[in-house]
C-alpha cells in the first residue's frame, strides 16, 4: 500500500471530484466489479481524486421491488432477491478487495454505494451500505442506510449509526448519507457536528425536488455536496434478468435520468445537473470552503443553541446475538 498523504485544508488545495454516471452491469457482481475497476482507472488517469458511485451501484438498485405488485408479485421478488442476494458484496470477507487494491493502485478515494451481504450475522441479510476508501485502500467507514423506504424493506434490513461518522481522508472530512436519509434532519446534524467538508449522498432519487434538497444541504450544513444516481435505461437491463418483460414493457425507457449534481458549501451550483447522459460529472472542490463558508451559519456550532437543543447519538453497533464460550 502506499503512504497516504491527508491534505492541508489552507486556502487553494483543490481536489477533483469525478461522479461515476454509468450503469452497472445489472444484478451481475464480478462484471460490474470489473467495470468499476475500468471506470477508476479511467477516472484516474483524468487527475480525479475522489470517486462517487451511486447508491446500491454494486450490482444495481433493486428498482424491481417498485415495480411489482406487492401481493401478486411476491413470489417474482423472491426470485429476484435471490439473484440480487448471490451478487451482493460480503466486505467481511473480503468484497471490496478489489476496489481496495484499485483506490491504492490509483491513489484515489472512493465512495461507493452496495448492496451488502453480511455473513457475520445471518448470511441472509441485505443492506444498503456505503462504504468510503481510502487512497491507500483501507476502508475508513461502513455506513448502512438508517431507514428503508417503502418497499425497499422488502430487500434491505435497518442499519444502526456505528457508520454515522465523518473520516478524515486524503481529501479532506468526508461523510455519506444514502438517498432520503438527506431528509432526516437528525442524521443530518450529526454530520453536520463532526466538522464535514464533503457531504455524499449517493441516491436513486433525481429531479427538481432532490436538486433543491441537494442544494438546502450545502447551505444548512456549510459543506460540498455531492448527489448522484445511476444513469440507466432499460437497453442496460440484461434481457435474461427474470420477468425481464413484465418489468421493463418500455425498451426506450429512461429508468433513472442520473441528475448528478454539486454544491458549493453555503450553496450555489458548481457542477450539473448531469441529466439523461452518461459518463463523467467532473468538478473541482476546495475543501477549505467548507469551514470558512460557516462563518455566517454554522448549525453544529455559534447556531445550535446547546441551551435549547440536543441531540444524542448511539453509534454502538446493534447484534442480535451475542456469544460467550
Amino acid at each position: 500500500m502506499q503512504t497516504l498523504e491527508k491534505i492541508n485544508h489552507s486556502k487553494g488545495n483543490d481536489v477533483k471530484l469525478c461522479v461515476i454516471q454509468e450503469p452497472p452491469v445489472y444484478l451481475d457482481l464480478a462484471k460490474t466489479m470489473e467495470r468499476a475497476c475500468e471506470l477508476i482507472g479511467s477516472a484516474a488517469a483524468q487527475g480525479a481524486e475522489l470517486i462517487v458511485f451511486p447508491e446500491a451501484w454494486f450490482p444495481g438498485y433493486p428498482t424491481f421491488v417498485w415495480r411489482l405488485a406487492p401481493g401478486a408479485g411476491m413470489g417474482k421478488s423472491d426470485e429476484l432477491f435471490a439473484l440480487l442476494q448471490d451478487n451482493s458484496i460480503d466486505r467481511i470477507n473480503g468484497g471490496l478487495d478489489p476496489l481496495r487494491d484499485a483506490a491504492a493502485e490509483h491513489g484515489v478515494v472512493l465512495v461507493v454505494g452496495y448492496n451488502e451481504l453480511d455473513s457475520g450475522m445471518s448470511g441472509s441479510t441485505l443492506f444498503n451500505s456505503c462504504a468510503v476508501i481510502d487512497a491507500d485502500g483501507s476502508i475508513v467507514n461502513n455506513h448502512r442506510k438508517l431507514m428503508p423506504t417503502n418497499p425497499e424493506r422488502m430487500v434491505w434490513g435497518f442499519g444502526d449509526a456505528s457508520g454515522l461518522r465523518v473520516v478524515e481522508t486524503a481529501v479532506g472530512r468526508v461523510g455519506t448519507l444514502i438517498c432520503w436519509e438527506n431528509y432526516m434532519p437528525l442524521a443530518r446534524f450529526a454530520l453536520y457536528a463532526q466538522g464535514i467538508d464533503i457531504l455524499c449522498a449517493p441516491t436513486w432519487d433525481s429531479g427538481d425536488t432532490w436538486l433543491a434538497t441537494m442544494q438546502h444541504i450545502a447551505r444548512e450544513g456549510g459543506c460540498w455536496v455531492v448527489g448522484c444516481a445511476t444513469s440507466l435505461e432499460t437497453s442496460d437491463i440484461p434481457e435474461g434478468i427474470p420477468f425481464y418483460d413484465e418489468l421493463f414493457p418500455n425498451k426506450e425507457e429512461w429508468i433513472n435520468p442520473g441528475d448528478a449534481v454539486v454544491y458549493r458549501p453555503f450553496g450555489g451550483q458548481m457542477a450539473g445537473p448531469m441529466h439523461k447522459e452518461k459518463g463523467f460529472l467532473l468538478a473541482d472542490l476546495d475543501p477549505s470552503e467548507a469551514r470558512a463558508s460557516r462563518r455566517k451559519f454554522d448549525a453544529s456550532g455559534h447556531y445550535a443553541r446547546p441551551d435549547v437543543f440536543n441531540l444524542t447519538i448511539n453509534r454502538s453497533p446493534s447484534q442480535p446475538a451475542t456469544f460467550t464460550d
